[in-house]
Order: structure tokens, then sequence, then C-alpha cells
């Protein structure tokens, strides 16, 4: 098993990269996919609850920061208005079939399945800041820590 250690650092990494895309959205900089970065933040915050209440130990505060971070995005994006990216149709047809995969997820009881409709949910959540960053790249970083 890893040293419990590795956690903390994992998570400092974590932190460095959103903290420097969480302070360009507060400055109207990037316009994060606010669909993209809400439907990353519900599956860690899920099973960090799960987590907790199987009583797994420290790692688990690596889970809720896989959450909380875009989570904290999210809401900066109501921060500033230049940091808002105007939703699509196809974005929020993205969202609701993340949420889709997202329940098919939690109400799945078989591993392998449970694991697929999660790595969907997270891929289909993706798919509006790709398509976003690719016709707008000005939208998006340049940091390599992202």
């Amino acid at each position: 098993m890893l040293n419990p250690n590795f956690v903390l650092v994992g998570i400092l990494i974590g932190a460095i990269g959103s903290l420097s895309y969480l302070i360009d959205t507060v400055r109207g900089k990037i316009k994060p996919n606010r669909v993209s970065f809400f439907m990353w933040s519900i599956a860690p915050l899920i099973a960090f609850a799960a987590e907790v209440k199987e009583g797994v130990g420290i790692q688990s505060i690596m889970t809720f920061s896989i959450g909380f971070f875009p989570l904290i995005i999210f809401i900066a994006t109501f921060v500033n208005k230049k940091a808002e990216w105007k939703l699509t149709p196809f974005d929020l047809a993205c969202g609701i079939l993340s949420f889709v995969g997202l329940f098919l997820w939690y109400i799945t009881k078989v591993g392998n399945i449970a694991i697929f409709f999660s790595v969907l949910a997270d891929g289909l959540a993706a798919i509006p800041t790709i398509v976003k960053s690719y016709h707008f790249p000005e939208t998006e970083t340049d940091y390599l820590l992202h």
C-alpha cells in the first residue's frame, strides 16, 4: 500500500493547478464551461460521501479534492460575468447525458459496470469543454499545470 502522505502530495499538486485556474476564472481571463465543471464535481463528491460512510481513511480526502476543486471553479464562474461561458443546447445535452451516466453509475451494483458508467459520465462532461476549447482557444489557459 502507498504511503498515505502521497495523498497529500496529490492534493497539493491538484490544488496548485486548480488555484491558478480559479484565479484566471475570477479575473475573467478564461471562461470555464459550467456544465463540465459542475458534472466533474458531482461524481467525486458522491464517491467521497460513500467513502466516509465506509470508513475509508485519509485517502478519501483525495476523492473530496477531486470534486471540490471543480466545484469551486464552477462557483467562480458566477463571480465575474466575464468568466461566464454561454451554454448551448449541445452543452446542456452533454450535461444531461453525463447526469444519466452518473445515475446509472449510482444504481449499478456491479463494480465494472459502475466504473464504465462513471467514466462515460466523466467523458460526456468533458465534451463541451473540448469543443469550446477547440473553437475558442482563447477561453482557456495555456498553463502546463492544468
